[in-house]
């Protein structure tokens, strides 16, 4: 062995040596994982996601990516929003075109073209061919580094704005690009080496402009596979206003956040974001006041860190307001004994399982009181895993509501015997219209596992780490117990706030780097490091006691009823 070699650990206990600056694609024996002969999308080096024309240059663990790994996952929805944005490049060079947010298992997108807003169906199929055929010709995907200056003068030509404005706060001394067949974009992520190694997608029209569908593993059939795809209108639309409110107050981009923070306007943001949430909350009051007398039960549901808690107690304020008196009903005092929870196939406990609620002493209970009787509420002791009962009494009078918060309360299962017309049903998320540029959209899951990192710490004393190896199983759960349900919902909350980024961003990256290199979550930590530093920071000091955000980073007026 030279003493320049490199000793490089390869999964299955396999140790190699090589030169240092080998590219890692050289020491990969087959371009596909042999047991499902998905392509090699990127690699985990020490933990971190790194292309495959990444060289080493230091002893290393690494171990290749497929679709099936979450970095492989995200690795192949960004390289075919790349090549989609090359494709209608090539179509048509005037076009603006934008990835503005998910919807599903798809991106949704904007066109816009000689003055028309919205895709014409023979232009859609232009892009699909034009895709096609990038997919087809297995170009290479190559990453190049430029000096700052010539990334700034090669954007100021290209009328890249979006672009040039990421770069306005910001003073790398060189700048990756991406460059796929002449086409070339900023290097916000790790890319596929190919154009063929995402093969499968479709492109739908959803008017005004137009979705990209990405494929899921089926496990029966051991391929990639798309679903039939459901659209979700409801959904749709709120992503829709939350843009036409950024379209208001010049706020559409991490760029437009950045300069709004660096000229010392964020307070200003700060009230306007505030505000809005208080008028969509007073929207919601006055519809369920509209039908007092009918509607009896208000029931609450969203992913991990939406912020339900403080949504539902800030609702209550206007419900009040609005004549009514709320309660609230808690249904972590429903589980069932411990002896009668649900497990998962490890043995451990299933808490997240609808099942681990007594749903047949909660049905008894919301029947009776729905008919004006009154009921004993039991309080679980969460030590000993029992229901106990102290005492507890409830009984609606007739201007009272009672809302319920949780995450499955908007499964049908849980109230299946509750009138339909006696409940309002709101589905919470943070749903952000917030982009980083054009062809990179800001993930409104990222958003929701930085709120719940922040406030793991300050609320829960857990670290950084132990959240972010929680975090799959918490998506997992959301993704069989919440999204299916959420268009059962009457009304959508948008708890997503324009300013909160640069907020959280002072309270999160301290946690991110106590995660270190030899953790198997670094890859993930780095990630949203690399995220976190495009933003400039706010100061928390503005931010109102009864925010919504102050569920997170502490302070909240709320935390008293808590």
């Amino acid at each position: 062995m030279h003493t320049s070699d490199l000793n490089i650990q390869l999964p299955h206990g396999e140790s190699v040596t090589c030169p240092a600056y080998t590219p890692v694609r050289d020491l990969l024996h087959t371009p596909t994982d042999p047991e499902t002969g998905l392509p090699w999308l990127a690699a985990l080096v020490n933990h971190q996601v790194c292309s495959l024309d990444s060289s080493l240059s230091m002893n290393s663990q690494l171990s290749p990516v497929t679709f099936l790994n979450r970095h492989g996952t995200r690795v192949y929805r960004r390289t075919l929003a790349f090549l989609l944005a090359k494709a209608v490049h090539d179509c048509f060079p005037d076009a603006l075109f934008a990835v503005e947010h998910s919807l599903g298992d798809a991106y949704y997108c904007t066109f816009q073209r000689n003055g028309h807003t919205g895709i014409r169906e023979q232009e859609l199929e232009a892009i699909r061919d034009q895709l096609t055929l990038i997919q087809d010709q297995n170009l290479p995907i190559t990453r190049r580094s430029i000096s700052f200056a010539e990334a700034e003068a090669r954007l100021l030509e290209q009328g890249l704005t979006d672009k040039l404005n990421l770069l306005q706060y910001r003073n790398p001394p060189q700048i990756t690009l991406m460059e796929c067949g002449g086409f070339t974009d900023a290097g916000l992520g790790v890319l596929a080496p190919t154009s063929g190694a995402v093969p499968l997608w479709k492109l739908l029209e959803y008017e005004p402009g137009f979705v990209i569908q990405f494929p899921f593993w089926d496990h029966e059939t051991k391929q990639l596979t798309l679903r039939p795809f459901e659209r979700q209108p409801h959904l749709f639309e709120v992503f829709q206003e939350h843009k036409r409110w950024g379209n208001v107050i010049g706020v559409n981009t991490v760029g437009d956040l950045n300069s709004c923070c660096a000229k010392g306007e964020s307070s200003g943001l700060i009230r306007l974001s505030e505000t809005r949430h208080e008028k969509h909350l007073g929207r919601l009051a006055d519809q369920i006041a509209e039908q007092k007398g009918i509607v009896r039960w208000i029931l609450v549901a969203g992913p991990s860190s939406a912020g339900k808690t403080t949504s539902s107690k800030r609702l209550m304020v206007h419900l009040r307001v609005n004549g009514l008196r709320p309660v609230r009903l808690e249904l972590d005092n429903y589980f069932c004994a411990r002896e009668h929870t649900p497990l998962h196939p490890d043995g451990s406990y299933d808490f997240e399982h609808i099942e681990a609620i007594d749903l047949d002493l909660l049905n008894d209970h919301l029947e009776r009181l729905d008919r004006g009787e009154e009921i004993e509420i039991p309080t679980f002791n969460f030590k000993a895993g029992q229901p106990e009962y102290h005492g507890n009494t409830l009984k609606l009078e007739e201007d009272q509501v009672v809302v319920i918060e949780g995450i499955h309360a908007l499964n049908p299962r849980l109230t299946p015997h509750l009138p339909a017309d006696h409940k309002f049903r709101i589905y919470v998320n943070a749903l952000t219209q917030l982009k980083l540029d054009n062809n990179n959209r800001l993930s409104t899951t990222d958003l929701r596992l930085i709120r719940r990192m922040v406030r793991d710490h300050s609320h829960r004393g857990h670290n950084a780490l132990q959240t972010l190896r929680m975090w799959p199983s918490v998506r997992a759960g959301e993704k069989r117990w919440i999204f299916p349900f959420q268009k059962e919902a009457d009304a959508t909350f948008n708890s997503s706030l324009d300013y909160e980024l640069a907020v959280l961003k002072a309270y999160a990256e301290p946690l991110l780097h106590t995660v270190k290199p030899t953790e198997d979550v670094y890859g993930e930590a780095r990630r949203l490091q690399d995220f976190l530093s495009l933003i400039v920071g706010a100061p928390s000091m503005d931010v109102p006691a009864h925010s919504l955000l102050r569920e997170f980073i502490g302070g909240s007026t709320y935390e008293e009823d808590a």
